[in-house]
């Protein structure tokens, strides 16, 4: 018997392979970023603090497919060369739909430097844009302006001006609707932008200035980086009672100061920006306030007008679902080392999300307006009236007593993504942020609830099983077994639920995301409650996913039930809704949303909209809401 002494074959290299590598090695030389990881998936592209995630090429290249994560590359490194974060975070307007301008236009200045100086960056850019438009819906059929997002247009004629380059076929339309009326009001500003196109920050002012031509913004804010020792914090320490409190206040003042910049200090020091993700399909943001997040300077429209939504949706079986507490999960020992290991990993951002929670109390505390009932029988002492009872000994003593406010009859639902794709950086962070904000809101006198949604299984678990044995009915619905945590009751002191946010860490719970029903889970929990104002924040990463019902329904059913579920709740459920998106656009979902790219933002981002939120009076009927101003504390 012979024994060959052949090698084995060498395994061959994918034919896409030295594309990629040419591809990043590119990316890392334009940005000045040699660290710089790059990673290819078939996920949105996503460009974070030390890691470029860019389209997966297809095997079979074609010149068309080359251009266009060369434009994703090209997009990502143009923003990491010429944008600054800081500059940017320190001029940017604070309503939603101004910020998502602002950020698009801005994504439009890199990408029209890199476009200015080399021709091939100019015809990638484009072949990225193109494909982005050309994918991303029937653009073409748009024929109301509402339907036509402001920034998309806006951005693109900023790019037109900017490199001569007309808006690509599929977006034409978009442009064409808002042209008009962008010309009539702004159109000096856009013509004056090019001058300034090299210098970021006198680039963002006459941003600023085209957003006030389009009254979508005040002046107020423009001269702010122009006296970077303007502390906001001065009004919030004036609002600080005399007890005790002036240590307090000097802190929160130098956290208003450095607000943005601190919470990404450690994201910035290798000149990388954690929270710029510049192109492609990523960010399309158009969140407001602190959420400095790359912006896509061409997003994609919302669902189309006409799609069909949800009632539809139905669960193939229920009896497999569970809401649970988080203690019956594991037992107490495993959740006192979970919370121990969670507070280790994020023990160096405590400091900074603490001391941003510290300047969401104080400016609550600021908001509770007193009111008292004079003239009591019992009570506190009124001092101001003891001047009677010494002019006439006869007189009696008159007491006082505060009346309730109607800022404390408030309750506050965090509902956290639990899938996979949190797993991670997000997860503990997010674990970290609902903790602080939990204990904070209890100080300030409210009720806070935190719930995680995921599914008991990986594709289907007990669901589909049912499904085979009853020989794959078509159409089933929802294939999957829910699991609903309740992490933290609002009935439930903070000290007491504090340890099961461990539980988020604890190794194979996270698993798929059914957000539809999730939201609709924690939405009845808080009309169930006696609060007059009840406010729920979801925080998420990702669109719904659950290969199990996927599989066997429509591409967007998951997808289509959630806008059902938040259009019920917007539009007909006095439940305030926000949401959160981590690295995940969710302002196509979403009235009132934010979206971050880096999970280092979060802390910030929900400290800010909550304090925004708290800063408005009860809402109308018809949704509208007065903002008021607090009164300075005695």
């Amino acid at each position: 018997m012979s024994i060959s002494n052949r090698k084995p074959p060498e395994r061959r290299e994918a034919p896409n392979e030295p594309l990629k590598r040419a591809v990043a090695g590119c990316l890392r030389a334009m940005a000045g970023a040699p660290e710089l990881e790059v990673v290819y998936a078939s996920d949105r592209p996503i460009l974070t603090s030390d890691k470029a995630r860019l389209p997966e090429p297809p095997r079979k290249l074609s010149p068309e497919d080359v251009a266009i994560v060369r434009g994703h590359a090209d997009a990502m490194s143009l923003r990491l060369a010429c944008h600054d974060q800081a500059t940017h975070r320190r001029l940017a307007p604070q309503g939603q739909a101004a910020r998502a301008i602002f950020d698009a236009v801005e994504q439009a200045r890199v990408e029209a430097i890199g476009a200015r100086r080399m021709a091939g960056v100019a015809s990638n850019l484009s072949a990225m844009i193109e494909d982005r438009y050309h994918r991303g819906g029937k653009y073409e059929e748009i024929t109301d302006r509402a339907d036509a997002p402001l920034e998309d247009a806006v951005a693109l004629m900023v790019r037109e001006r900017l490199t001569g380059l007309k808006p690509p076929e599929a977006a034409t339309r978009i442009v064409d609707l808002w042209r008009d009326h962008v010309e009539d009001k702004a159109g000096r500003d856009l013509d004056g932008l090019l001058g300034t196109l090299e210098n970021q920050r006198d680039f963002a002012r006459s941003v600023r200035g085209l957003l006030q031509s389009l009254d979508m913004s005040d002046e107020s804010a423009l001269d702010r980086e122009d006296d970077d020792q303007e502390d906001d914090g001065e009004a919030e320490s004036q609002e600080q009672g005399g007890d005790g409190e002036a240590e307090d206040a000097r802190e929160g003042e130098r956290a208003e100061m450095d607000l943005q910049d601190e919470a990404t200090d450690e994201l910035d020091e290798g000149a990388t920006e954690s929270a710029d993700a510049p192109s492609g399909e990523m960010p399309e943001d158009s969140e407001d306030s602190d959420s400095e997040e790359a912006s896509d300077a061409s997003r994609p429209p919302t669902g189309r007008p006409n799609e069909s939504r949800g009632p539809d949706y139905k669960p193939f079986t229920s009896k497999f679902d569970e809401e649970i507490e988080a203690e019956e999960l594991c037992d107490a020992n495993e959740l006192a080392r979970l919370r121990a290991y969670l507070d280790k990993q994020l023990s160096h951002l405590q400091g900074v999300v603490g001391r941003l929670a510290n300047r969401l109390q104080r400016r609550l505390l600021a908001q509770q307006n007193r009111s008292w009932d004079f003239d009591l029988e019992e009570g506190v002492l009124d001092p101001a009236r003891l001047v009677r009872v010494v002019i006439d000994p006869q007189q009696p003593l008159s007491f006082k007593r505060e009346k309730d406010t109607q800022f404390r009859d408030t309750v506050v639902s965090l509902l956290i993504d639990n899938s996979g794709s949190m797993r991670g950086r997000p997860i503990t962070v997010a674990a970290t942020c609902a903790d602080i904000l939990a204990r904070t809101l209890e100080r300030c006198g409210v009720k806070v609830e935190i719930l995680g949604f995921t599914t008991r299984a990986w594709k289907g678990g007990q669901s589909r099983e049912s499904w085979l044995q009853g020989g794959k009915p078509p159409s089933p619905g929802r294939l999957n077994d829910l699991r609903h945590i309740i992490y933290k009751s609002a009935d439930a002191p903070w000290r007491r639920a504090r340890r099961n946010l461990g539980l988020m860490m604890r190794e194979g719970l996270l698993k798929e995301n059914i957000d539809g029903e999730a939201l609709d889970w924690a939405h009845k929990r808080l009309l169930a409650r006696p609060e007059q104002r009840r406010i729920l924040m979801v925080i998420s990463d990702g669109a719904p996913v659950d290969d199990s019902t996927l599989s066997v329904n429509a591409g967007n059913y998951l997808e289509r039930h959630l806008r059902y579920v938040i259009e019920e709740i917007e539009n007909r459920s006095p439940v305030e809704l926000i949401a959160i998106g981590i690295g995940h656009d969710v302002t196509r979902y979403y009235q009132r949303a934010v979206t971050i790219v880096d999970a280092e933002e979060l802390g910030g981002v929900m400290t800010e909209k909550l304090a925004e939120l708290f800063a408005e009076t009860a809402g109308e009927p018809d949704g509208r809401r007065t903002r008021v101003r607090p009164r300075l504390a005695a």
